[in-house]
């Protein structure tokens, strides 16, 4: 019994705040995205609105994931997750679907979101050990990406999974760190819920098994490895076919359906696509453009997307953080904990970059992988923590980025309220 309160308040010592610095973290983004969702809700419609079942702004499908969790094939147990948010949201606005309910969804994602900040940070002061001013400064940076932004708000499957892979890459750390393998029962939890939320995502937590110490030089290591990965998967997929009255065959058709249809656009050059989509909307917001859309059952309304870069300044903003992201690889290379983040960031390359699924949108999918940046940002600050010189260089560099990030996104985000006073 004692050992399970132990693990449980380490637990929450984990999920939560466990110093003062840390509270102040997480209250100034709550506060901050508290405000800024907490507005959208009570004076626009576009957080939920029972008639837009989809892309009312930048191909969220809020309305369709709040009442189904999403497709079945790509979001397999979702299903379950968002009955409850549905119904505690409805438990608060008495049952009906108006500004209350609104009002809640957003303050879900708020918290959702500030806890996913809070664990780079925590990964930053605790596994990396950066200085406490560029572990703020790098936070500062991550707080300030659109889809930090976007998601603060928006009720999706990515805002959650941002939420779990940031706190799974930070158990994940300390096992490793510690020297330690993650635990059966913990996997099997991390695999349902990440794998749960989006498919694609439970490979990512087989990844840190792969490094823990050892692991290729005993058979009883790779057997308890191969052990816990079955067991993962044997439970996913157990549940996986019950959520579809084991009717497996859905899942192909359903499956090749959905390939097709978000992989086979090519109004834009690939090229554009992988800076201004992948990598650059997911960080800096580009330019926005208004296209008409409709329910299917007659109800006409706006829908909001971006569109490719239109300067040279934004691709040279996106071109320099590729390259301290990949100088920090290369520096950190026998780095067992940035080859976990790297591995897991080349999953999302291949399934939207070489495999083209949704590159014409994958300025929307940023929650699987938009952490990354900050954390390999701050291992590179860690590897010149002793040359005083590159380390001020390193930060005047982030510095600079973050006044043209902050400033590019909070203009683009009076260009989305002119969009919400106007239509919503």
């Amino acid at each position: 019994m004692t050992k399970f309160k132990t693990k449980f308040i380490h637990f929450f010592k984990l999920l939560f705040r466990s110093s003062g610095t840390e509270l102040v973290v997480f209250l100034f983004f709550l506060v901050v995205y508290g405000y800024l969702g907490s507005f959208i809700a009570i004076h626009y419609k576009i957080i939920f609105d029972s008639r837009i079942p989809w892309d009312a702004y930048f191909s969220f499908d809020n309305k369709s994931i709040v009442m189904t969790g999403g497709s079945f094939e790509r979001h397999p147990l979702s299903y379950y997750f968002f009955n409850w948010i549905r119904e505690l949201a409805l438990l608060f606005s008495d049952g009906k679907m108006n500004g209350d309910f609104r009002f809640i969804l957003a303050w879900f994602s708020n918290i959702a979101v500030s806890l996913s900040v809070l664990q780079v940070f925590k990964y930053l002061k605790n596994i990396i050990r950066l200085p406490l001013i560029l572990s703020l400064l790098l936070v500062l940076f991550f707080g300030a990406f659109s889809t930090t932004i976007l998601l603060s708000f928006t009720p999706e499957n990515f805002t959650y999974t941002l939420f779990l892979l940031t706190l799974f890459n930070h158990y994940a750390a300390i096992k490793l760190k510690k020297e330690e393998k993650i635990p059966a029962l913990a996997l099997a939890f991390s695999g349902i819920t990440i794998g749960g939320l989006t498919v694609t995502n439970i490979a990512k937590v087989f990844i840190p098994v792969a490094f823990e110490k050892g692991l290729f030089k005993s058979w009883k290591k790779l057997g308890n490895a191969a052990f816990r990965g079955a067991f993962t998967i044997i439970c996913f997929v157990l549940l996986y076919l019950n959520r579809i009255d084991f009717k497996y065959e859905n899942i192909f058709s359903k499956t090749n359906e959905q390939y097709e249809k978000f992989s086979n656009v090519n109004s834009t050059p690939t090229w554009d696509m992988i800076l201004s989509y992948f990598f650059g909307g997911n960080i800096l917001f580009s330019d926005f453009i208004i296209r008409d859309k409709h329910n299917m059952m007659g109800y006409h309304y706006k829908g909001l997307v971006m569109t490719v870069y239109s300067s040279w300044i934004p691709y040279l903003f996106i071109i320099a953080l590729l390259i301290l992201i990949i100088w920090s690889y290369y520096k950190n290379f026998k780095n067992k904990l940035v080859q976990v983040l790297m591995i897991s960031f080349l999953f999302d390359i291949i399934i939207h970059c070489i495999m083209r699924f949704g590159l014409h949108t994958s300025y929307i999918y940023g929650g699987h992988f938009v952490f990354i940046y900050p954390l390999l940002l701050g291992w590179l600050f860690y590897c010149y923590r002793d040359a005083p010189k590159m380390l001020s260089f390193l930060t005047v560099v982030i510095s600079v980025l973050l006044v043209y990030l902050a400033t590019n996104n909070y203009l683009r985000m009076t260009e989305f309220f002119w969009f919400l006073n106007t239509y919503y």
